[in-house]
Parts: structure tokens; sequence; C-alpha cells
């Protein structure tokens, strides 16, 4: 890719501009793409669509840049959905690759980044999971890892969910005995923790195993890890033979229970998948205006799950192209397998093998099989892709029904797009923080959710002082960023958990700011504390509603409730037991964990710490005279 100061870099700053004004205009788009296109050079790139207030509408890939931007100027050739995208069009932006298998990986990358409207987009709010066998330490430790891959070791994966990973993991220590806990509990271990006792892990920590045998074991979970189960499984066989033979009844019966471990793995693949090593299969379906990708999850012979995805933005676009699009945002975050097996071939198959073998560091094949036991997994992801299509249609028909209910039932001016429910949670004042939870009418959207820390320690115990402390930085900041709403990230419907008084509090809040047109209901308990299902529904001008029991509405409102409530005591206990691992010894100036450990290590607790006399710390192993200097005085000065 062309150097920021590379003299054959497009210039970005002739090329880009931006006309005042946002309504859509297809004359101007058109000329701001023929005024970009004056300069555009016969080379692979990306190019970044950009309406009047410079957010991106459309990021794409070329061969040749002149040739494809010149497309856009044809407009009686474009489909109605890119007509729209250049009626919106005000600027270009331009980055030259080396490649056009460059330019696709960095499309790819500024699709995930920015999320254009125009574009097939891939959402997934979470990164996919993988198993970490960490070498980072003498007796190596298995665990779940999400995110940039910052620790030393093997990772294993990607896994279709954290459930998936949840169940290989303690089959791995069924199997294989591996440790899981963590580096300082392993250290401050005198005897064996519970998981040696169910015979779950070998306990390196207080030497029931040593280096050796452990490293034999680590040496075989990395073999069936990587698709050698059916030598992990002889190996143990011949060991138990052996154990039983010398009359060590109990080890025989510990690598029995082992084999079984073994073979319930083996026994719950969904799918068949020996021989075929590390692969991908997809398979796609389109229905109704929707379309689902079917994914599953080969490494080293085994299934490691499958998921269902449903690209947005498919409307006008090929099922080949969406495809295309599909792969290279999935492989933006996953390592690509040697073998990607699909139901029909992307739009330019060759290129996105290129690329994505460039990803790799080997060569990477992209196979539609025609026959053989290839075609069966094949045709098995079609079925699940279908079933789960129907599935989520469904859904959906049923979802915009009760969304019509809600509508009709509080007088609302629409189908609300974006629906924010604010809850907290703290204790007797402590720990407290806010909660925002978004759901809209393809349910809930979690990259959305916000936390609010309440750092005025006078609000904590107030719930009204903590709403306003919500709103006034929540709605400050759509102020400041958003102050013409067109980003849809202002609310359609907020829902307070509360009753008229919250319902009060929050309207005058709002109206302080300067804001009066959003649209509030709060939640209150109905007359039995909510024991019998119901509940009350304030709105803003008084009116009281009820729902019956069985009353969709109801079920769906009181979800988003108990959503914002879980959300809420979840982020609370994770505040809670952060702060129980936080010492007063984490304040004293000069005291590293080293010297804290020990200590900790010497007194016990940070209490006997900070009562401790001069002399007393200064007797502390690690610890000099001026060290016991600095953490008497910070306590007693």
């Amino acid at each position: 890719m062309s150097g920021p100061q590379s003299p054959d870099r497009f210039s970005e700053d002739k090329a880009s501009f931006t006309v005042t004004g946002s309504q859509p205009d297809i004359d101007m788009g058109v000329e701001a793409i023929r005024t970009t296109l004056k300069t555009l050079p016969i080379r692979p790139g990306v190019y970044r669509m950009h309406d009047a207030r410079g957010d991106i509408l459309y990021v794409g890939k070329a061969r040749a840049l002149k040739n494809r931007v010149a497309n856009y100027t044809q407009v009686d050739r474009l489909p109605r959905r890119l007509q729209r995208m250049v009626a919106q069009t005000r600027s270009m932006t331009i980055v030259t690759t080396n490649s056009e298998a460059e330019a696709l990986l960095l499309e790819a990358q500024l699709i995930k980044r920015y999320r254009p409207p125009y574009n097939v987009l891939l959402r997934d709010d979470k990164s996919f999971p993988f198993i970490l066998l960490r070498e980072d330490h003498a007796f190596p430790r298995v665990q779940k890892h999400r995110g940039a891959r910052k620790y030393k070791g093997r990772y294993y994966g990607p896994f279709a969910s954290a459930g998936s990973v949840t169940r290989t993991i303690n089959a791995l220590q069924k199997l294989f005995l591996l440790r899981s806990c963590t580096d300082s509990f392993f250290a401050n271990r005198s005897r064996p923790c519970l998981l040696y006792q169910i015979k779950r892990c070998s306990a390196p920590c207080v030497d029931r195993i040593d280096a050796a045998g452990y490293a034999e074991l680590v040496n075989d979970a990395q073999d069936f890890l990587g698709g050698k189960s059916t030598a992990v499984q002889k190996k143990l066989g011949v060991a138990m033979e052996q154990a039983a033979e010398s009359l060590d009844f109990e080890q025989a019966a510990v690598i029995r229970d082992r084999l079984k471990a073994l073979t319930f793995i083996q026994g719950s693949q969904a799918i068949n998948a020996e021989g075929l090593g590390d692969a991908d299969i997809f398979a796609l379906a389109a229905k109704g205006g929707a379309m689902c990708i079917q994914a599953f999850f080969i490494r080293g012979g085994q299934n490691w799950g499958h998921r269902s995805f449903f690209p947005v933005h498919t409307t006008d676009v090929a099922e080949d192209e969406v495809l295309e699009s599909f792969m290279a945002q999935f492989y933006e975050e996953v390592p690509p397998p040697r073998l990607i097996l699909a139901d029909r071939q992307p739009a330019e198959c060759e290129l996105m093998a290129l690329a994505l073998s460039a990803r790799a560091g080997g060569k990477v094949r992209i196979e539609v099989p025609q026959r053989g036991d290839r075609t069966r997994l094949i045709k098995q992801a079609q079925r699940n892709a279908v079933e789960a299509l129907d599935r989520r249609l469904a859904e959906t028909t049923s979802q915009g029904k009760i969304l019509d209910e809600l509508v009709e039932a509080f007088g609302l001016e629409g189908v609300p797009d974006r629906i924010e429910i604010y809850d907290n949670s703290h204790i007797q004042g402590a720990h407290a923080l806010g909660a925002m939870v978004v759901a809209g009418p393809e349910g809930f959207r979690k990259n959305a959710y916000r936390k609010f820390n309440m750092k005025n320690p006078e609000i904590s115990n107030d719930d009204f002082a903590m709403m306003r402390d919500m709103f006034e930085r929540r709605f400050g900041r759509a102020q400041k960023e958003d102050p013409d709403r067109d980003s849809g990230e202002w609310p359609d419907l907020v829902l307070i958990d509360g009753g008229k008084g919250q319902l009060s509090a929050a309207r005058a809040i709002l109206e302080e700011m300067g804001i009066e047109d959003v649209t509030m209901i709060g939640v209150a308990k109905g007359p039995h504390h909510g024991r019998d299902g119901r509940e009350i529904f304030h709105m803003l001008d008084g009116r009281e509603i009820n729902f019956p029991v069985n009353h969709p509405v109801l079920f769906y409102l009181q979800r988003l409730r108990d959503e914002a409530h879980r959300f809420a005591i979840g982020a609370h206990r994770a505040k809670r037991s952060k702060a129980i691992t936080v010492s007063s010894l984490d304040e004293v100036p000069g005291i590293g964990p080293a010297r804290k450990k020990a200590l900790l290590m010497h007194f016990g607790t940070a209490r006997a710490v900070r009562d401790a006399a001069l002399d007393d710390l200064a007797r502390a192993p690690g610890v000099s005279k001026a060290v016991a200097q600095q953490v008497y005085d910070y306590f007693h000065g």
C-alpha cells in the first residue's frame, strides 16, 4: 500500500470537498464524483463516498480506480440503492494500494470500522472465542480467550459460542487434567483445590505431578486440539491396560474416566468432519428480502460449533457479492483456515482466495464441492441456513406485530427504531452505577449498551440524582455530537424503571436541557409488587396503562426492563469484584507488586500493614528501612 509520504499516493486534499446542504441531489453527487475522477490514477485502491457532513456512505475497492469510480457517473445503469447513494455523495476519499488483494483487505477493514449504510454489513457484536493454551509458565494453563492475542501460547478456534468453548475446556480438564487457575492462585496453593478432588486437574501447584509428566499432558492436549484424537485415544488405551496389568486399579480407573471424556467429545460432534483437517463451511439462504449465512467451524477434523449470520443492507445485492463481502469481513477478525467450502463461489473468488492467502501466510483454497462426503456437509449447512432464516423471519413477523400493538397502546407516532431502557444498581450507595440498554425492531443492540459510573459519592444513594447524572451525560453528549439527530442514535422511546416520581423527574431533567420531545414511559410494579406479573405503565400526560397478564406487549416491555436490570446488576457485580481486589497498599508511593506481595505475605492483610510499627515493617522480607519509612509515613503522616 502506498505510504502517506509516497510521491505517487493519491492526493485526498485535491479530490475531496464538501457541498453545503444535506438534501439528496443526484446532479450534485455526480458532479462531486466527476471532480474526484479528474485526478484519479488507473491503479488498485479503495474509495470512500462521503455525504455533506463527511460521514462515510460507502467503501469500495477497485482494480483500476479511475475505471471503477467512473461507473458511478452512469446513473441510469445503477441500481436504485446506488442511485440513492450517489444522490447523497458530496466528496470522496481515495487510498491507493499495491494490488487488488490489498484493496480487498483494506476495504473489509474500513467497512468493519465505519459500518457504512450502503455496504453489506456483517452484524455481529462479539468477537469469536478461542481456547488459549498458555506457554508463559512452567505449567501451561488452558483458558478461554477473546480479543487481541497478547499472551504467548497456542490459540485454537474460532468456536461458535462461549458455550462451546466452555464445554470443550471442561472436556479438556477431564481428559488431560490441565490447570485453568490464574498464576497467582497457582503460586499460593498449599494443598490441592476442588478441581483435583473431582479429577479435573493434576494439581501441579502442589507437586502431585512433576514438570515432565505435566508436559506430556500438554503435548497430548495439543495433539488432540490439532486433530490427532485417534492417536491420543490409542495412547490412553495402552496406558489403561498397563495400569490394570500392574494391578494399579486406581490409576486404571482415572485413565478409564479420561477415555470416557474423549469418547463423549467424539460422540457429541454434530457433523462428521473426520479427515477434513482445518476448514470453514458456508452456505447461504435467501428469502423474503433477508439472507442467512450458516457457518460450520472445523478444526483438526472436529466440529467446533456453528453459527448463523444475518448480513444487512443486502437489498439489490447479488448473493455471490453478499458472500464475498461476508467472507472479507469475517476473516478480518478470524484467521482463515487452509480450506473454505461453500455452496457457491463468492464474487471474484480467485481474488478472495489470494487475499485470504496473504492473511493466512499460506495458500487458502475456496472450493464448491460437487460430489463425495463434502457435498453432504454442504447440504447440511444449507439445511441449517434455511431453517435459521425461517426462524428469523417468523420472529421478525411476531416482533413486528408486537411493535405495532405497542404503537397503538401508547399512541406513539410510529414504530420506535431505537428504545433506550435505564436502570441503576448499588448496595447502600456503594459501587453505584447506572445502565442503559438499547433495543430495536431486530432485537437488543448490545454494542450500544452503556454503563455510567457514579463518580460523586454524594449521589450514590439517591436514585433521582443518579438518573440526573445519567441523563445529563447521555443526552448532553448527544446534543453536542448530533444536534440535528441525523445519526439514528437518538431514542424514539425511553423506558424508566420507576413510577410517576421517576418519570416526572426524568422529564424535568430533559426539559432543563431544552429537550421536550422524547417519548418516555415509566414502568412500575403493580398493586401486588409485580408478584402477579402485572406492571403499571405511566405516561407523561398522566395516563396509567395496564395490560392483561398474558398480553404480548406486557411480556415484551418486561423483557426490556429485565434486560436493563440484568445488565446493571452484572456491571455492578463486576465493579464490586474489582473493588475487592484493590488494596490500600496500591496507593503507597514506591510500593510495586513485588513489595506489596511481600508485605501481605508477612502481615496477612493490608490493615495489619497499616497498623504495623516502623520496626515491624522494616523486618518484612524484601523491605528496606527506606521503604518501611515510606509506608509508615503514608499511613501515619
